[in-house]
């Protein structure tokens, strides 16, 4: 349907190169968006770029560190002196130290909280004059459960994932007017690297999350192929500051 169709728009990825945010690039670069693999690991967005080539999408990669401004501005930057444009902005890039809270340092929370979400609103400034310029622009940030629930070992991730939320509603106001529209999604528990070493860190965790959740498996990053399409298409340009669970029904089990 044309109401998918991304052909002619340019998306970045922060994060895109393994995971969650290569799950939902391959699913942009099936609906025919350029992408734009934002990471540090040079190896890792050499294969993400070659993975989406391999799909005949229109890709390339561009270094970023996200927990320093000037990167994420490069980042903007380097991408419409590329490509001539920016239409899609996937907020992804994330990380977790798991600790209870009264073991954490400073710096530990400063890590989180800025790998997380300040690293969203950098980007997000960044990108807004590039996104107003083309006349209407989507921004998708990752949130997730921890969103909604607590956890003993996730206090910094969890206000990390509570503010994406947040910011995600504020930004939203402020920018309907630019014909922006500004939605978060709330990964539930997916098979990526990250929740593969929260496996060996929690004890029974795995087998606590497929009893809780009603789909009865992890989720895996493709599951979010079709929600990056459609938070970046024509087909949700009514709906902004919106927070979508894609979690195999964990968070509606009482």
């Amino acid at each position: 349907m044309d109401l998918f169709d991304l052909s002619g728009r340019v998306a970045v990825v922060t994060g895109g190169n393994g995971g969650i945010g290569l799950g939902m690039a391959k699913g942009m670069a099936k609906a025919g968006a350029t992408v734009v693999v934002a990471g540090r690991d040079a190896a890792k967005n050499a294969a993400a770029v070659a993975e989406l080539g391999s799909l005949g999408a229109k890709a390339s990669a561009i270094a970023v560190d996200v927990l320093k401004e000037e990167s994420c501005r490069a980042l903007i930057a380097d991408t419409l002196k590329t490509h001539g444009r920016l239409d899609i902005l996937v907020n992804n890039a994330g990380m977790s130290i798991r600790k209870q809270p009264e073991d954490y340092t400073l710096a530990e929370w400063h890590t989180v909280l800025d790998s997380n979400l300040t690293s969203a609103f950098l980007c997000s400034h960044a990108a807004y004059p590039a996104l107003k310029k083309c006349g209407a622009g989507k921004i998708i940030n990752i949130g997730s459960m921890m969103s909604i629930f607590g956890a003993p070992f996730a206090t910094a991730y969890a206000a990390s994932k509570g503010g994406m939320v947040q910011m995600t509603k504020a930004i939203a106001t402020a920018w309907a007017k630019d014909n922006i529209q500004v939605n978060a999604i709330l990964p539930g528990w997916i098979d990526t690297a990250l929740t593969r070493r929260a496996r060996q860190e929690v004890p029974h965790l795995h087998d606590s999350v497929l009893k809780r959740t009603p789909a009865g498996r992890w989720g895996v990053p493709d599951d979010f192929e079709g929600i990056a399409v459609f938070l970046a298409s024509r087909a949700s340009d009514f709906i902004t500051g919106a927070a979508i669970t894609v979690d195999g029904g964990f968070s509606v089990q009482g």
